[in-house]
């Protein structure tokens, strides 16, 4: 699929069409192309035509969407990263990445204003990185995933086929263009003509605002996490007559609870809701399902879909064999959609990573069941979980938190309520006493954290021991820690 040539078509047909409003700015088809064509050449004119990847750095500014489209016009791959990051580790995705360019709305704006040139067309190939998304690492190091051409157009043409979008939808975007949930709602607005309205942090944060945006956004599709939904949902003034123009939900990042759909139900009686599943290595989701009443009464917890065209669902045990349907064992992703492998990373590659009949597969780690020809998610079998639709490795934020000098030991373990991650407790035994009271040590440890990972990464509660419970093979009992909690 060529994507620009999608996207960059509207320019033609219908220039003045808004593509993406964030806050009081706008951004017609046409600027979008006549700056994104000037970036790339600006970037042309500044990179060796060696496919490196260029970082981009910023919230929902219109600079940003201009900056993906000019670095792939440009012959190179992009790596989003959001400004609520810690430096630090913006700074290690960028070291990690080997991003050679570092593009920021303030330095988009410059290079606009400078850019000399005629566009050369260094089109990519289907095989060739299109974006590199980074998650969360269990050793602290991010893990960047590339994501081909051929990756993203082949999401891109199952979500037309199947939900079949118009040219005059308004699609939400509300999670950072840092977490992959967001290329479905940007770039399927993009392809089909549709406006893409970009929910910043300072919507976030206030809620007045929000509601006020919201009210005012025209939106039609809506994608998101779930908890962003209850959120929203926690303000009795949500509802039809804030979003009268909604006809679908779109959900991934996180499960979605029952309660979450019946509320929209009642809400929004005229809109659909889906319900989706995938992580970042199958290029934002894998399986989807329309929810309707029936299932909401027959499932206590909702299924995940049926698995998208082209691509193959197996549930796996240990050793690798498929089990039949009503088992309980390993999703495995096998199909188009799946990455190369991670970036640089031949040890966690071997085994996540392998072939089907010559087709890429994944192991995602997730353990899942088939039911009534439907995949259901049944949690993680390793160390990592799903917090607010963000994909965490506990690991991550222990080596952080054990890295702090007042820190001896640390353990990561999520809270969990009603089958769903609410929150991390966090468990330390530190270097040397002290005569400070708990709630000191956990704000001085939270503060010193917060320098170190994302703000979702950071637990909510610190619990101080003297030593950690042990196994009887020397190990930290991670359940006895669960049952303190």
């Amino acid at each position: 699929m060529d994507v620009i040539g999608r996207i960059d078509a509207w320019a033609t047909t219908r220039p003045l069409r808004i593509a993406h409003i964030s806050g009081t700015q706008c951004l017609t088809y046409a600027d979008l192309k006549t700056q994104s064509d000037a970036l790339a050449v600006y970037l042309s004119n500044h990179l060796a035509d060696d496919r490196s990847p260029v970082a981009v750095v910023g919230n929902k500014e219109p600079e940003m969407l201009v900056s993906f489209l000019g670095c792939i016009k440009a012959g190179h791959p992009y790596v989003p990263l959001d400004v609520s990051l810690p430096g630090p580790r913006i700074e290690s995705i960028v070291d990690a990445s080997n991003a050679r360019f570092t593009l920021t709305p303030d330095v988009v704006r410059g290079a606009l204003s400078t850019a000399t040139g005629r566009l050369r067309n260094r089109p990519l190939a289907p095989s060739d990185p299109y974006y590199i998304m980074f998650t969360s690492g269990s050793t602290g190091v991010p893990k960047g995933v590339p994501i081909t051409l051929g990756c993203l157009g082949d999401f891109i043409d199952w979500m037309e086929q199947e939900q079949r979008f118009t040219d005059d939808e308004t699609f939400l975007n509300q999670v950072p263009y840092s977490f992959d949930v967001s290329i479905m709602d940007t770039y399927l607005g993009l392809v089909t003509g549709g406006t893409v309205f970009s929910l910043t942090a300072r919507h976030i944060a206030q809620p007045v605002e929000l509601h006020r945006a919201l009210a005012e956004s025209n939106v039609s599709i809506w994608v998101s996490t779930p908890t962003f939904a209850q959120m929203c949902l926690a303000d009795r003034q949500f509802g039809r007559r804030t979003l009268p123009k909604m006809k679908r939900f779109m959900f991934c990042g996180e499960t979605l609870p029952p309660s979450i759909v019946a509320e929209l139900f009642l809400r929004f009686p005229q809109a659909d809701v889906w319900n989706t599943y995938g992580p970042t290595e199958a290029t934002v989701a894998t399986t989807s399902v329309r929810v309707d009443r029936t299932m909401l009464a027959r499932y206590p917890s909702l299924p995940i879909g049926f698995a998208k065209v082209r691509t193959r669902i197996d549930i796996c045990d240990p050793a690798g064999r498929r089990l039949p349907d009503g088992e309980r064992g390993e999703i495995v992703i096998i199909g188009p959609n799946v990455s190369p492998g991670y970036l640089n990373r031949p040890d966690a590659d071997e085994r996540a990573f392998y072939r089907v009949d010559g087709i890429r597969a994944y192991r995602t780690g997730d353990a899942g069941h088939v039911e009534d020809g439907m995949l259901f998610f049944d949690g993680r079998l390793d160390n990592q979980i799903k917090l607010h639709g963000f994909r965490i490795e506990l690991g991550d934020v222990e080596s952080h938190l054990a890295a702090l000098p007042e820190v001896q030991h640390a353990v990561v373990l999520p809270v969990t309520r009603r089958g769903r991650v609410e929150s991390l407790q966090a468990f330390v035994v530190l270097t040397h006493p002290t005569d400070a009271s708990s709630f000191e040590i956990s704000n001085a440890l939270r503060g010193r954290l917060a320098e170190r990972v994302p703000a979702y990464m950071l637990p909510s509660r610190f619990r101080l021991l003297e030593t950690f419970p042990m196994t009887v093979n020397g190990k930290i009992d991670r359940r006895r820690l669960a049952e303190l909690e």
